[in-house]
């Protein structure tokens, strides 16, 4: 029998993997860590990223995509591109945003990295794959 913690737990770890379409590995131990700071945490990120009042998640997720790239965080761009599609986005709108990203953070290796997932989302669909962000 789960403890009122231990459910908690499974619920917020349940309720991030199903609003993202993933869940970055480190999450689940945060969550088992502090699972208050991590509830709180994932309302923040709800309110920025999953809320269509006045940006649709689409834009949202092109705006992460972009500063992923500035900041040439490589584990975020796979998984924020394909929920960038999930909602609509192109591949040619992702496209756009990683050349912002070049110009205004002048940084092409953060640009080339990016483009290597983007890369991979259309080898996997040339192949039939769904990948691992959808």
């Amino acid at each position: 029998m789960k403890t009122k913690r231990e459910q908690r737990v499974r619920d917020l770890i349940d309720q991030m993997t199903r609003e993202r379409g993933y869940l970055p590995a480190q999450w689940p131990y945060a969550i088992e860590k502090d699972v208050d700071f991590m509830e709180v945490y994932n309302k923040v990120y709800n309110s920025a990223l999953n809320s269509d009042r006045v940006l649709p998640i689409k834009t949202r997720e092109l705006i992460a995509i972009a500063l992923l790239a500035f900041r040439n965080m490589q584990d975020g761009f796979y998984p924020h591109m394909k929920r960038a599609l999930r909602y609509g986005a192109t591949k040619e709108e992702i496209f756009e945003s990683l050349k912002v990203s070049i110009i205004i953070g002048g940084g092409a290796p953060s640009f080339a990295n990016a483009l290597q997932a983007l890369l991979q989302i259309e080898e996997e669909e040339k192949s039939g794959r769904k990948g691992r962000g959808k």
